[in-house]
């Protein structure tokens, strides 16, 4: 393990890692624990406390409580954002500690945790705290014979449960809005990357978030994830992870009535048109199928480049994916880091594997990577594949460093290929004509279209998913706020 600044160490050191609940911290009801791993070196970093459905009621029950009698929901707006404002400050000065417990819990490159994950979440408290300040509460209601106003009030706890992927940033990117609206919390972070969270529960403490408003279960999706999303004392629910624990998710809170926000999975398209810089294009898409040894839901990973230039762009993406280096997350010269799990491994050489039987072919091999001293470390290899649009590697959702190419010469037959998948995330255009651009990208069916660019993230602009990538709502805009905001109506009849 590379050398870490000394508040990590301390942090590490904990015999275990206790749940964050009420205010203290605590270990599972049971006694259970779980271990954590480096995904660079496979080896285990902490023990953990394995919460299930005793340690989500007294959870659920703390939040409850706060939101009743902490003053978080009653306080003046001005006064929680000052609170929000420091908690983002706090954020901010632990930046590069916060990033090496994530790029040891992730396994993701340190410099991408301390260069967009962290100061990219602590933004999102920034500007869902102005923009609380700045948003009417009460609006008058012009009705003959009465007199009518519409109140907007939070709803209550509001339960999390986040993937492994961006652990730190998505607690961000859920809570920032709940809490800026009034809400009490409760997160349930993901078995594997459970750290950053945890450490995020200290600076919310340290911040002065009252006790119980921030509350942290940590165990099994089968578990205390189950147990959360079927919990009745919630009253909003925010899952983000694949549709298919997304719609079990949905089911348990839909026998509660309990509304529910589902971030899922994706299969993003790059549709590259010929008037296009070869080299840079096909140098920006290889970095965005290997970000975070793509593990990213809204990433491109199928691209359809037109066929004037598909050789040229597939020689160019080739020898870039090729060159990259794949190495442990701390070292300063690592483009690729592992997956997060060896289970992960297995999935991606898996699909491989599938789409070579199916009749893909490999234009870059990919496969299982050996790092010179982490040779236990989950690592692969970037792989380019292509074949028919048909190709399970074409259809399905990886979630590693790999990217299927497919060729086209007419626009609606590259529209209608796009669109033919399941899912409806993320996806960009790339074309020196800009009135072409917006044209196709206004008739792709997914939460967000990009133009010249991929994987864009702007505080203001939503971001969201559609099919089965999501429904309820979305985050980053305006409107995750009033998702948090229940509307009531106050009416006095006129004599």
């Amino acid at each position: 393990m590379t050398r870490l600044d000394p508040e990590v160490s301390k942090f590490l050191s904990a015999q275990t890692q206790k749940m964050f609940i009420g205010g203290k911290w605590a270990a599972a009801q049971d006694g259970k624990t779980f271990e954590t791993r480096d995904p660079g070196e496979g080896t285990v970093i902490a023990n953990v406390a394995a919460g299930d459905a005793l340690d989500v009621d007294a959870a659920v029950a703390a939040a409850q409580e706060a939101f009743r009698k902490s003053g978080w929901a009653t306080m003046p707006v001005n006064d929680r954002a000052v609170i929000l404002h420091r908690l983002a400050d706090l954020i901010t000065k632990r930046q590069e500690i916060i990033a090496q417990i994530e790029s040891l819990d992730v396994g993701k490159p340190r410099g991408q945790a301390a260069g967009f994950d962290v100061p990219h979440a602590a933004q999102t408290f920034r500007y869902y705290a102005d923009l609380a300040v700045h948003t009417r509460r009460r609006e008058p209601i012009a009705v003959s014979g009465f007199e009518a106003h519409t109140l907007r009030v939070p709803y209550g706890v509001c339960a999390f449960i986040f993937p492994w992927n961006f652990p730190f940033l998505l607690v961000g990117w859920g809570i920032a809005p709940a809490l800026a609206a009034g809400n009490t919390v409760v997160i349930k972070p993901a078995e594997d990357t459970p750290l950053s969270t945890l450490y995020f529960a200290k600076l919310a403490e340290e911040a002065g978030v009252p006790a119980g408003v921030v509350n942290v279960v940590t165990g099994f999706g089968e578990t205390a994830g189950a147990a959360l999303g079927r919990h009745p004392g919630i009253k909003r629910m925010s899952f983000t992870g694949s549709p298919e624990v997304g719609r079990l998710i949905a089911e348990a809170c839909g026998k509660n009535l309990v509304p529910v926000k589902l971030e899922l999975g994706g299969k993003g398209a790059a549709v590259i048109f010929e008037d296009v810089n070869v080299e840079a294009v096909a140098d920006s898409l290889a970095g965005a199928v290997t970000l975070n040894a793509g593990q990213v839901c809204c990433t491109a990973t199928r691209w359809l480049v037109h066929e004037k230039i598909r050789d040229r762009f597939v020689n160019r993406a080739t020898a870039t994916l090729s060159a990259m280096k794949i190495g442990y997350g701390a070292n300063s010269d690592t483009n690729i880091g592992p997956v997060v799990s060896e289970k992960q491994r297995a999935r991606v050489l898996g699909y491989l594997d599938k789409g070579v039987k199916s009749g893909a072919k490999l234009l870059l091999e990919g496969g299982r990577a050996e790092v010179k001293g982490h040779e236990q470390g989950y690592y692969v290899k970037p792989a380019l594949m292509t074949g028919e649009p048909g190709n399970v590697c074409a259809r399905e959702e990886i979630f590693g460093p790999v990217a299927y190419v497919m060729s086209f010469n007419d626009e609606d037959k590259a529209v209608d290929l796009v669109n033919s998948s399941t899912y409806g995330l993320a996806n960009s255009v790339w074309s020196g004509n800009l009135e072409r651009a917006n044209r196709v990208a206004e008739r792709l069916v997914a939460g967000n279209s990009w133009i010249n660019a991929h994987n864009l993230f702007a505080h203001g602009i939503p971001y969201g998913g559609c099919n089965l990538s999501g429904c309820g709502g979305g985050v980053l805009g305006p409107e995750t706020l009033s998702d948090y905001l229940r509307n009531q109506s106050v009416v006095r009849a006129l004599a």
